[in-house]
């Protein structure tokens, strides 16, 4: 999920230089649509002969593909094609104005969908990427089609249903949206965020990014994942039935799903765990270098399984 705004957690310094524009870092990927249940599904995707396998990373809650920028060229020049998607009714990604239509099962649908597509582009490996809300929606396609990914990485994501704080900002949502549509609550957040030292931080053009992007959410989707983010069993001994290998990565000072309930998550899983030293929810663009070293270090354990 990422929403601007302030942490319960102690103040992390992160990784990147200030004047760093995270989601706008550059990259070579181009824009591309796959085909999804409500219509077209915005991605990047980098190409490439996939020579050590093709990632599909999916965006958490008012996230977009971007989020995903910093990795996109490093990976593809350690030999990966990279695929980064919006979901349904996310920024690019055209939505239904059905708040019923964004339930973790239909939005794993779509994961599911992609992914039929890159194995039958690129082949085998495929290795899946969930960040945030994300994580629970490509948990679901994993347990819908196990055989159809390699691994699977948690990034910041949970066994069950948000809590806590940011639980708290999901319960104003839909007075909000009533009251005043999505321009209304990225109004209320901005507000916010800006008591935040570090949302202050944050470069003018990124800042100005996430704006745009907040205003292209749909209404629908914004009420519906709110919903199943809040409602969302723990399926965990369903995932480690499925034998897929999984990776559960966060932030050192998470502030979503907390660093001690991930461990949690990952032991009951009999997972690898990997805490990502300064960062907090996105360690994809809060920490690039060290995400990147996690991620491809986990995917060639995985070559080497017996």
């Amino acid at each position: 999920m990422v929403l601007p705004g302030g942490s319960d957690a102690l103040p992390v310094p992160l990784a990147i230089a200030p004047d760093d524009l995270r989601q706008l870092a550059e990259h070579d990927a181009a824009h591309r649509d796959f085909p999804g249940g409500a219509g077209p599904l915005a991605a990047l995707d980098t190409g490439g002969d996939a020579a050590g396998g093709t990632v599909l990373m999916v965006a958490g809650y008012t996230g977009s593909k971007e989020d995903f920028a910093p990795l996109l060229r490093p990976l593809a020049e350690s030999g990966f094609r990279v695929v980064a998607l919006d979901q349904r009714g996310q920024y690019e990604s055209a939505g239904p104005d059905d708040p019923t239509q964004y339930t973790v099962e239909i939005l794993a649908a779509d994961v599911v969908a992609v992914a039929r597509v890159l194995r039958e582009e690129s082949g085998d490996p495929l290795h899946l990427v969930g960040h945030s809300f994300g994580g629970l929606v490509t948990r679901a396609a994993v347990l819908a089609e196990p055989t159809l990914f390699t691994t699977f990485t948690l990034l910041g994501s949970g066994p069950s249903q948000l809590t806590g704080r940011r639980a708290d900002l999901l319960d104003h949502l839909g007075p909000l949206l009533d009251a005043g549509g999505v321009a209304l609550v990225h109004e209320t957040l901005e507000q916010v965020s800006m008591t935040d030292p570090r949302a202050q931080s944050v470069p003018a053009p990124t800042r100005e990014f996430y704006s745009r992007r907040f205003l292209r959410n749909s209404e629908a989707g914004l009420r519906g994942m709110a919903e199943a983010m809040l409602a969302e069993p723990d399926r965990v001994a369903e995932l480690r039935a499925t034998g897929v290998p999984v990776l559960v990565a966060h932030g050192e000072a998470d502030d979503a799903w907390l660093p001690h309930v991930q461990a949690d998550m990952a032991q009951r899983l009999g997972a690898r765990h990997e805490v990502i030293n300064n960062s907090i929810h996105s360690p994809a663009v809060e920490n690039p270098p060290r995400t990147l070293e996690v991620l491809c270090d986990f995917w060639a354990s995985s070559r080497v399984r017996p």
